[in-house]
């Protein structure tokens, strides 16, 4: 029998060895269970040609041509990435609708003596649950946002929380992207559904009774959007916020984004996208400093005269939900930063 899935990442998932996705690589790509690998049963190419078939003969050709396909990639896979599985290995796979893919793979393994089993619905079940979870809610633990200022190293503070045992979610982790212009990251974004299932799995994975912890945002990081019910989440909660000097935090950015250090054209397109919301005189100003190498003084002038304004009128929005205000001199010891968030956490009603 088939397992019906009851959460995204539950105790039923992790009673077997291995999580294999059956589906082709594109699929696979997009999105995924976390912790599946990939085992086609059907390259991107076979499952176009088996799916012209069907449309343009008949769904018999499509399902002989299929099979012979799907049984020729499950022995590659079998004497390939399976061949060091024991006789007690437990796999669970799964396709789109955990249907012929699937179904196929499953019954050739079973014919080794594998214990193997699938998903009831397939991915379509298991994205199913995510929707529910990310759309309607709600998040299981009170949220608290950390807020402040672009350069206040509120990520990193995240990280120093959650490695003594505070319940965090990095936002701009999951979406690999640091929140603003200059925030976007050599490996890239992952897409919008991979995003949501990783968020929706450390959601179901929270503590009900203990706070949550996640960073002031915008609704978008890069491309990503936030999904509603953590959206409506970080609008409602309570907020600490970093209050930080200009110059700490423009020394901090400096180095924090080391990568822009070093390709100076990209910084120079970037500034290009910014002049038609400064004066003429501002940009060039940057420009020359940019040309100077003068990092420190060309993230204080972007810190001060760009995101500074744009982010007042952001938090601004949220005054009411604001419960303390963290003045910190420096971010030279962030250990101490983190020291005062979480003498202020432990005093949130």
């Amino acid at each position: 029998m088939a397992l019906r899935l009851e959460g995204i990442s539950g105790p039923a998932l992790a009673g077997f060895d291995d999580v294999i996705d059956v589906r082709a690589p594109a699929e696979f790509a997009e999105d995924h269970l976390p912790g599946a690998f990939n085992l086609p049963v059907l390259s991107d190419d076979e499952r176009a040609q088996v799916g012209t078939i069907y449309k343009q003969v008949s769904p018999f050709d499509a399902r002989r041509m299929g099979a012979a396909m799907v049984a020729a990639n499950a022995a590659r896979h079998i004497a390939g990435p399976l061949a060091d599985r024991d006789g007690g290995w437990k796999p669970l796979v799964y396709c789109w609708r955990g249907g012929q893919r699937s179904g196929s793979f499953e019954v050739i393994l079973k014919q080794i003596g594998w214990r193997v089993n699938r998903i009831e619905g397939g991915y379509k079940a298991w994205r199913g649950l995510v929707v529910d979870l990310l759309q309607n809610g709600p998040i299981p633990a009170p949220v608290v946002v950390l807020d402040g200022n672009t350069g206040s190293a509120k990520t990193e503070i995240l990280h120093i929380l959650a490695a003594r045992g505070h319940q965090v979610i990095d936002l701009e982790g999951l979406a690999r992207h640091r929140g603003s212009l200059f925030g976007a990251v050599a490996e890239g974004q992952p897409g919008q559904k991979l995003f949501e299932g990783r968020l929706a799995a450390q959601i179901e994975a929270l503590d009900p009774a203990r706070p949550v912890i996640v960073e002031a945002e915008s609704s978008r990081i890069g491309n990503i959007t936030i999904p509603k019910a953590m959206w409506q989440a970080i609008c409602a909660a309570p907020r600490l916020r970093l209050e930080i000097p200009v110059e700490a935090r423009a020394a901090y950015t400096a180095l924090r984004y080391d990568d822009m250090v070093a390709d100076p054209d990209r910084v120079q397109a970037i500034l290009t996208r910014l002049a038609p919301q400064h004066p003429a005189e501002r940009i060039e100003a940057w420009r020359g400093q940019l040309a100077r190498r003068e990092w420190k003084e060309l993230s204080q002038g972007l810190l001060r005269d760009h995101y500074d304004p744009r982010y007042l009128k952001h938090r601004l929005r949220y005054a009411e939900r604001e419960r303390g205000v963290l003045a910190v001199e420096g971010l030279d010891d962030l250990e101490r930063v983190a020291d005062r968030v979480q003498d202020a956490l432990a005093r949130l009603p």
